[in-house]
């Protein structure tokens, strides 16, 4: 029968009434249960002396339960509610303590018990008689957490439907960030169409500025951009994103984020996530972001400060400005320069690539990833906290190469431009400038770019008086190719005088000879612009 679950309350008004005499037809339809019911508990009850005596004096509930359990006990259930797996209830309270759910449970008493002849559903119903029988565990009580003013605030971010974005000038997924205070549940909302390290960052700092102060300790969620690796467990610490680490220490505040797939550890947010979508999107007819965000300010004030909160009992905005207001952290002299970290991979010409732009790094980090900073004017590269290179910011498909990033004898070669050569070649000597003339224009159709670069890098390693007279020998005797002007310097032919010239060579100057210097010169070879 089920009588153990019937209310104690009741059992002592039916005492009360068959004492005063009543008929179980009365007492039947006073205490809307059945006659068979009725007379049912009377028997349980007389046989424990408690159905009779003065009407004014009833049995307590405890005695009563008493009662009724002895004659439970006493009476088998019939079949149909005798459980189809009681036969297995040690195996099922052995798999059961050791965190096996109900299906799993049944999935292997199917499997290894031979006479199992069970549901699924009888399992789930003995697990929750079983589970009641041991009570509470210490891990299901919910432990309130008491906040100071100023102390934390919570942060999320939640889906928000789609509005219109006037730049794209499309609909697009939109969400809303949300930073609520724990001691007043004053918050900070805005609407955004992603939740980037950027926006996350923009954010924070616009909530800071909203509340006129910056909170001690931020209960994020473990998206990306707050927290690279969540902890799990006492036993390892999350990994914070380099972006928001660097915002926490400008602002004085630490990050304490909430432990994985565990909501109910920032349920103040969480709430008003909900309160938010019920109360001021559900109302929403636009969809344009900017009238949202317009409307979304005046309801933060006028609207969610000004409610009547259901367990301070006091408003938000009010119990904000009393008392937490004074006890948050100031804010700092400077506001935040947005900045960015990422990490990227050093390709083989030497250069990283960042939204679309590219910055050189120091040849011998190629194929290796770097940390990168991008704040608003420049960007900063970093291997490890070596700090290896420093860049103005660029935009799209731009590129920033600095000259000792890359290999001696190959950085120069990135220069394609004919005038970068002949500029380089008129720094050493107007004849230098005439022979990269002379040597582009060898053929109207190939390109002697190469042969170019060679002969100005060549003449540049020579003093200058040396690299402008063998020039002028090589233009002479219309000696252009590269081995031949590189003859000319080897053989130290550029310090004898070309025919017809008449002065004294600067070596020459004051010395005094046997032989006459033509007499001590390599004889010339063919070719070679002698």
């Amino acid at each position: 029968m089920g009588a153990h679950r019937t209310d104690m309350h009741r059992l002592q008004e039916l005492v009360r009434l068959h004492r005063l005499e009543r008929s179980t037809r009365d007492i039947a339809r006073l205490l809307r249960m059945g006659r068979s019911t009725i007379r049912t508990y009377a028997e349980a009850l007389r046989k424990a002396g408690l159905l009779d005596g003065p009407s004014a004096e009833v049995p307590d509930m405890e005695a009563l339960a008493a009662a009724v359990r002895a004659a439970v006990g006493d009476t088998p259930l019939p079949a149909q509610q005798r459980s189809s797996v009681e036969t297995h209830r040690e195996l099922i309270k052995r798999q059961r303590e050791k965190g096996a759910m109900p299906t799993a449970i049944h999935d292997w008493l199917r499997v290894h018990v031979p006479e199992y002849s069970g549901s699924a559903s009888a399992v789930k119903r003995l697990c929750r008689r079983l589970d009641g029988e041991g009570g509470p565990k210490a891990e299901e009580v919910a432990i309130r957490v008491e906040t100071a003013p100023g102390e934390i605030a919570q942060v999320d971010f939640a889906y928000a439907g789609l509005r219109y974005d006037r730049t794209r000038g499309i609909l697009r997924k939109s969400w809303v960030f949300l930073m609520t205070l724990g001691f007043s549940r004053h918050q900070f909302a805005e609407l955004g169409f992603d939740q980037t390290s950027e926006t996350w960052v923009k954010l924070h700092v616009e909530a800071f500025e909203y509340f006129g102060a910056v909170p001690r300790v931020i209960v994020p969620d473990n998206l990306k951009a707050a927290v690279v690796r969540a902890a799990f467990g006492v036993s390892s610490d999350p990994v914070i994103n380099r972006t928001y680490r660097e915002l926490a220490r400008h602002y004085g505040f630490q990050v304490d984020p909430a432990p994985p797939r565990a909501p109910k550890k920032k349920g103040k947010v969480e709430r008003n996530v909900r309160y938010v979508r019920t109360s001021f999107l559900s109302t929403l007819e636009s969809v344009d972001i900017d009238v949202d965000r317009r409307e979304l300010r005046r309801w933060l004030v006028e609207v969610a400060g000004r409610r009547r909160h259901g367990t301070t009992g006091r408003m938000p905005i009010e119990l904000f400005e009393e008392q937490e207001r004074a006890a948050l952290l100031p804010l700092p002299a400077a506001r935040f320069e947005t900045v960015l970290w990422k990490e990227a991979k050093v390709h083989r010409d030497t250069h990283v690539q960042v939204e679309g732009a590219f910055y050189s790094v120091p040849w011998r980090y190629i194929t290796r990833q770097v940390w990168v900073r991008r704040a608003a004017a420049h960007l900063t590269i970093y291997v490890g906290e070596e700090l290896v290179a420093t860049h103005p910011r660029l935009a799209r498909g731009q590129r920033s190469t600095i000259d000792a990033h890359l290999p001696d004898h190959r950085g120069d070669l990135r220069h394609r431009a004919r005038e970068h050569w002949i500029s380089r070649a008129r720094r050493i000597g107007d004849e230098v400038e005439r022979l990269a003339e002379d040597l582009f224009a060898l053929d109207d159709v190939l390109s002697q770019l190469r042969k170019v670069q060679a002969v100005v890098r060549l003449l540049e390693g020579y003093p200058k008086d040396r690299a402008i007279r063998a020039a002028r020998r090589a233009r002479r005797f219309a000696c252009l190719e590269y081995r031949g002007i590189k003859n000319i310097l080897v053989r130290g032919l550029d310090l004898a005088p070309l025919p017809g010239e008449q002065q004294e060579l600067p070596w020459m100057t004051g010395a005094r000879f046997a032989r006459r210097p033509a007499d001590v010169l390599v004889p010339p070879q063919q070719g070679d612009g002698s």
